[in-house]
């Protein structure tokens, strides 16, 4: 029988950060031999790992020299590489994650995965504790602002459902439930600006993703002068790579960012 050290996979390539992230938080780091360009959590993985792949593309040749016995990435925007590591015979995960209880969950998963199942539980529970903590914080505000969340500008997207669930958790509304539901980018392409205008959001929340938000740029928008979030100044960036990725970041700091936001404008 092997030890217990052994259990599991034992050259990991993770194509984005979340894995990384988790892995690195569970004390497991030593399995990963390669990464995605993107990483910034945890700085050291930068500094100690191979860079192997972008989002949507990824070096095949280098991913197959490091010799990797499982392959980690995430949602039908890396089938491509998943379907070319596959063909060379190396085993992948695609999850597909798209909410708060989809992160926890898969924090679970990928710690039972390399035999790390009580750490993983645990690493959760500390995460779900956090949130319940913020969300106790958020209804204690005496008013709920209605949030506009975009995730790209040209053509401007809406948050995704975690992100939407986090701005509820933080104390705000989005103003696109319905569309945070989409499962795909696509569907939440708002192909009308003017319908921003008319569900007025309070605070307008940007991230951008690779790319820096512009509040000026957005308040410039026709019409947009309407918006109580532009008239009262109330645009602010939520770095990307605290969002926009669905692991560890978007649950602790991306949480905590939404709500410092929401708080400062229910106190105003």
């Amino acid at each position: 029988m092997r030890p217990a050290s052994a259990r599991g996979p034992q050259r990991i390539v993770c194509l984005t950060e979340e894995p990384t992230e988790v892995l690195y938080a569970l004390g497991e780091q030593h399995r990963i031999v390669g990464i995605s360009g993107f990483t910034v959590r945890p700085a050291v993985a930068r500094r100690e790992k191979p860079k192997v792949s972008a989002f949507t593309s990824a070096k095949i040749d280098e991913i197959l020299r490091l010799e990797p016995d499982f392959v980690i990435g995430f949602s039908d925007i890396q089938a491509e590489i998943a379907s070319a590591l596959i063909r060379q015979g190396v085993e992948v995960w695609i999850s597909n994650h798209r909410s708060v209880d989809g992160v926890l969950d898969y924090i679970r998963r990928l710690g039972a995965l390399v035999g790390a199942t009580d750490k993983a539980n645990a690493y959760a529970d500390e995460l779900v504790r956090g949130l319940d903590a913020i969300a106790a914080q958020a209804a204690t505000l005496p008013r709920r602002p209605k949030v506009y969340f975009e995730e790209w500008d040209e053509p401007m997207i809406s948050g995704i459902r975690w992100v939407s669930e986090l701005v509820a958790i933080a104390g705000g509304d989005d103003i696109f439930p319905e569309r945070a539901a989409s499962s795909l980018a696509r569907g939440r392409i708002l192909e009308d600006p003017a319908e921003v205008i008319r569900r007025a959001p309070d605070i307008i929340l940007g991230s951008w993703c690779g790319k820096k938000f512009r509040p000026e740029k957005v308040a410039a928008r026709p019409g947009w002068d309407a918006i109580p979030a532009v008239r009262d100044g109330a645009l602010h960036e939520i770095k990307s790579p605290i969002i926009l990725q669905p692991g560890p970041a978007a649950l602790t700091d991306g949480v905590r960012a939404i709500a410092a936001i929401v708080q400062a404008w229910s106190a105003r």
